[in-house]
């Protein structure tokens, strides 16, 4: 079943403004549009956009979630340092913790982020 999301609703980022898109190559979001949205579907909360560090992607993969290996079957091309990607909201915040979370793009970040992630912690780390 494809993951549809209501379209009537406005997505608003971190800033109170209208959510921008995070990426497209490659192809982001939970969605998979481009954008950090949320939905109901969405238990991860992919809602923090990321510009990945060599550094997080260890964490991260050290953590069970490789980002870096590619995966075709789930149409998962494996990320690099550099690429943007929306980040689950609660991995984001283990980087935060260990001191290794990657910078953000708070335009491109979802409000609903702000429910588990202080704005002062996301600004410290704003691109």
């Amino acid at each position: 079943m494809e993951s549809q999301r209501p379209t009537k609703i406005l997505d608003l980022n971190v800033l109170g403004l209208p959510l921008e898109p995070c990426c497209f190559a490659p192809q982001t979001g939970f969605y998979r549009d481009g954008y950090c949205r949320t939905g109901p579907q969405d238990t991860g909360r992919h809602i923090v956009c990321a510009e990945l560090t060599g550094e997080f992607l260890e964490f991260s993969r050290a953590a069970g979630n490789d980002l870096s290996t590619p995966r075709p079957e789930f149409g998962f091309p494996g990320l690099r340092a550099g690429d943007r990607w929306c980040l689950c909201a609660l991995r984001w915040q283990e980087g935060f913790e260990a001191g290794c979370a990657p910078p953000v793009i708070l335009e491109a970040c979802h409000q609903r982020v702000l429910e588990l992630i202080s704005l002062e912690a996301l600004q410290a780390h704003a691109l």
